[in-house]
């Protein structure tokens, strides 16, 4: 079985520089915005940049990629206008994402800044409904969060009525983040499998496309969300390694979104796979 470890790279130079980055780094896979993370706007598609990274895609036997939505997106903002802003910046990235198909796009589901959790599920499965077309090769993921503030995912019970809003379900899944989940309060140091199959009990292993593969600086519980170097947190390297491991895991792509520059990215990807390896 293929094991997938990347990490988030900058698209400023394009979709095929992102891929040969991509290989020189050592990796399988990698992680990009779909545009400025604090701002609004993309760069116009380069169709020919875009089939260069498919070739090379398909030379180096990578994984799926997993596109991030901006942070500035969400879907359950109070105001209409913001609300409306998700709205087309998803949209946007989805039919821009069909340049690369059968590809993952993953996105932060938002915050319901006093709404109550209830509105903010409503809210961000509307969204979903207008914005996902039966005929796209993209997976949209919820990614699982820490739970600062008010944010909307920070529970798998949450993740799950979003879904359970949506029409066509087809098209979703799930990005595990291992610092946001500790955070949340799932004990994966002491319990993985028992947090696994919560997950699978709630939501369903079957959603679970993605993996975001980060320590915590912080307990179990935090609610707080930083993320700290492989093994340089309150997870560990040994739990850590216990995820990529996990037959619920292994097959999925991993992505590294840990404080770091390209050799700190290429050292943890060095040290990923050698743990990889059963």
């Amino acid at each position: 079985m293929s094991f997938y470890i990347g990490c988030h790279l900058s698209s400023a130079k394009g979709y095929e520089a992102m891929g040969q980055t991509t290989v020189e780094l050592g990796a399988s896979t990698f992680a990009f915005f779909t545009r400025n993370p604090r701002g609004g706007r993309a760069k116009a598609i380069d169709l020919a940049d875009a089939a260069r990274l498919r070739s090379l895609m398909q030379a180096h036997a990578f994984g799926p990629i997993v596109a991030h939505a901006p942070y500035t997106m969400n879907a359950c903002a109070a105001k209409e206008h913001l609300r409306e802003f998700a709205q087309e910046m998803m949209a946007d990235d989805l039919v821009r994402m069909e340049q690369m198909p059968h590809q993952l796009y993953n996105f932060h589901p938002g915050s319901h800044v006093g709404q109550g959790a209830e509105r903010g599920i409503e809210l961000i499965a509307a969204q979903l409904n207008h914005v996902l077309r039966p005929e796209q090769t993209t997976t949209v993921l919820l990614e699982t969060m820490a739970g600062k503030g008010t944010e909307i995912g920070r529970s798998f019970e949450e993740l799950r009525a979003i879904i359970d809003r949506v029409e066509l379900q087809d098209h979703l899944g799930v990005c595990l983040d291992t610092c946001h989940v500790w955070d949340a309060g799932y004990d994966i140091v002491s319990d993985l499998d028992g947090v696994l199959m919560e997950f699978d009990r709630i939501i369903g292993l079957d959603r679970l496309r993605a993996i975001h593969l980060n320590d915590s600086l912080n307990p179990c519980g935090a609610h707080k969300d930083r993320h700290a170097r492989i093994g340089e947190g309150e997870i560990g390297l040994e739990a850590l390694v216990r995820v990529i491991r996990h037959p619920a895991c292994r097959h999925l792509p991993f992505i590294l979104e840990t404080p770091n520059d390209a050799a700190g990215y290429a050292k943890e990807i060095a040290l990923i796979k050698s743990y990889a390896i059963l």
